[in-house]
């Protein structure tokens, strides 16, 4: 049986519920406040990422005027509207960053449109676009990011989980206050040096190989000088995966307009921009790792000895693993609450087990 798509009705004012009427206004008042979250954002960018930006604010105006549509000379007074859309219009207003296109990503995917008989089908296809849309546009935003904000995202979480596991395991064992202070410190070097140096050599090999793997855009001024009947450029399209009639047509096709490049262009921009720099990456590591790793240090630091500075440094280490998580979430487009918990559950756990070991080997050499 084929089921029949849905269909939305388009009640008047005069017959809506005052529930409806409630719901009706908020979402005029989420449109107005999404409107001007793009317009914000538009406002920080240029050219085609601004005309997108404005786009989709004329789009929520359309959206805006349903609502008005519906409501009639039942609108009432100007609603704000939720407190996460003005949240994230906060954000775009003050920074602008690809933070709050995940946020305005997430916006659009909870879009209430696909269950709301009073909105059109058509309005709820234009959200489900639009969070594609954000989505796009917010990936540019990480592949900017991602290489080296991977590394520090990751370096900083390593520097915490893995110095607080140190510091309680040596606590643990009944250590004095100095000997914790100095593992923790020579904990921090070792790691943030060798979080440098291991992102250094991973990303530098792995550039090298995605530019072993590019093609020659030079090649293509070799190709008047071709021997036409060899056709070995028929070779270079079947290397390339393409069929061998499919290659030769190719290849007759190129060589009657040797002019005509090939391979096409690549954009004006570093094509291997989300792997990152090595020395960028290298770099983000050692700070974050370092940053990070201080964290358990800080309590010894300011003299804080035995269980109470263990319990400060866990709970300033926990702090900070909600942060990295929800910040890994809000890049990603995940749900910040479950991934801040995830980091915090990890760090803890990790921290737990050192704890207990370090009481074993407390016990067994006392």
């Amino acid at each position: 049986m084929t089921n029949l798509p849905t269909t939305h009705t388009t009640p008047t004012s005069r017959s809506a519920s005052p529930a409806d009427l409630r719901r009706w206004r908020q979402y005029l008042a989420d449109e107005r406040a999404e409107a001007g979250v793009y317009r914000d954002l538009a406002g920080r960018r240029s050219g085609e990422e601004r005309e997108i930006l404005l786009a989709l604010a004329e789009a929520e105006t359309r959206h805006e005027q349903h609502w008005l549509d519906l409501l009639g000379d039942k609108v009432g007074k100007a609603r704000r509207g939720s407190l996460r859309t003005r949240f994230v219009g906060f954000l775009a207003r003050h920074f602008g960053s690809v933070f709050v296109l995940a946020l305005a990503q997430r916006a659009e995917a909870r879009s209430p449109y696909a269950r709301d008989a009073h909105a059109t089908d058509t309005m709820a296809a234009d959200e489900q676009i639009h969070e594609e849309i954000v989505r796009a546009l917010a990936t540019r935003g990480r592949n900017r990011l991602s290489g080296s904000f991977r590394a520090a995202v990751f370096g900083a979480n390593d520097g915490l989980v893995s110095n607080l596991s140190l510091v309680m395991g040596i606590s643990a064992s009944g250590a004095s206050n100095a000997v914790v202070l100095l593992s923790g410190v020579a904990g921090l070097l070792a790691g943030a040096l060798s979080m440098g140096a291991g992102e250094y050599v991973s990303v530098r090999s792995q550039r090298e190989l995605l530019e072993a793997s590019t093609p020659n855009e030079d090649a293509h001024a070799r190709l008047p000088h071709l021997n036409a009947d060899a056709n070995e450029l028929s070779l270079l399209y079947r290397a390339r995966g393409m069929a061998e009639d499919e290659a030769n047509a190719k290849a007759s096709e190129t060589l009657q307009n040797p002019h005509e490049k090939p391979i096409v262009a690549s954009p004006d921009h570093d094509k291997h921009e989300a792997v990152g720099t090595g020395l960028g990456a290298a770099t983000s590591s050692f700070l974050f790792f370092a940053s990070g790793a201080i964290l358990p240090v800080l309590p010894y630091l300011f003299g804080l000895e035995g269980i109470t500075a263990l319990i400060v440094a866990g709970i300033i280490v926990g702090l900070a693993l909600l942060t990295t998580g929800a910040i890994v979430a809000l890049l990603s487009g995940g749900a910040p609450l479950k991934m801040a918990l995830r980091q915090l559950a990890i760090g803890y756990g990790a921290a737990a087990v050192t704890y207990l070991l370090g009481m074993l080997f407390g016990t067994s050499t006392a």
